[in-house]
């Protein structure tokens, strides 16, 4: 509001103006308290922008998506209502991050195989290699996990997901040099090495396996990882129907994690129905 505006409201009226609240601001502000783990606060500066603008769409996504994270049920309801009046495709998505969310935390770890056939995907997420581009453990036992799916099902396009790179070798071709060592041919590997955290390895795989003729994938990660990965995957388009995992830590997160240990998946999931972080 300009200041002749606010003087002349004050001349008519007698009262001081109120100026209108910065509604971006207040998006900014409410995103960085849920990536900072504040989340009644994220909701809370949620509210007062959406009572500033009704319309505010992707406002009214993250107010649904983090009331639901809060178990106010209500609250999400009613933000999915307003948002289906504003914008239905919008909501829609939404509706399919709550879904993919709820999927991802039924998802139990499995070191077993799954049984798939050519037009599934494997798609095996990279983790952070040493200074001088060698694997860590980690991915090496995902690496194992990933041969074996490889093998039983030999048909299947494998997809390597993972930028990072060190010493000039990113994680994605650090993996298939593991894998082409192991016997698996090069031609059917493919490598998406540009993915810079899980949000876009599923981005990236997404688009890489239409583009390989896959209709579906198996993930292969960390058994403290999958959840995650699978929310993100089914967010970005994918329909993901194998969780496999190295046997590493698997007892340790076989049971679904309480609400709390929740708050990752809800935040990735946000990023990759790619809500503005900031505006």
């Amino acid at each position: 509001m300009t200041a002749f505006a606010a003087a002349t409201i004050t001349a008519l009226t007698g009262a001081p103006a109120i100026a209108a609240p910065n509604t971006d601001a207040l998006y900014n502000s409410a995103q960085r308290a849920f990536t900072d783990g504040d989340d009644a606060s994220g909701r809370a500066e949620l509210r007062e922008l959406i009572t500033a603008d009704p319309t505010d769409a992707e406002a009214l996504a993250l107010q649904a998506i983090w009331s639901n994270y809060a178990n106010d049920l209500p609250a999400m309801a009613d933000s999915i209502a307003r948002l289906t009046a504003v914008n239905p495709e919008m909501a829609q998505g939404t509706t399919n991050v709550l879904g993919a969310i709820t999927a991802a935390v039924s998802t139990l770890p499995n070191p077993l195989p799954a049984l798939v056939g050519p037009q599934t995907g494997i798609v095996v997420l990279g983790y952070g290699l040493l200074p001088d581009g060698t694997l860590r453990p980690e991915l090496v036992n995902r690496l194992t996990a990933a041969w074996l799916q490889a093998v039983a099902s030999p048909f299947s396009p494998i997809i390597v997901t993972g930028g990072n790179p060190q010493n000039g070798i990113s994680e994605a071709e650090a993996m298939r040099a593991w894998l082409i060592s192991k016997g698996l041919p090069t031609s059917r590997i493919n490598v998406e090495s540009r993915a810079g955290s899980t949000v876009q390895n599923a981005l990236f795989s997404t688009k890489m396996l239409r583009d390989v003729g896959a209709d579906s994938a198996v993930l292969v990660t960390s058994p403290n990882h999958i959840r995650r990965a699978v929310a993100d995957f089914i967010v970005a388009g994918t329909r993901v129907v194998g969780a496999t995992t190295s046997l590493d830590q698997l007892v340790s997160q076989l049971p679904p994690p309480a609400r709390q240990a929740q708050r990752g998946i809800y935040l990735d999931a946000t990023r990759t129905f790619q809500l503005a972080t900031s505006r």
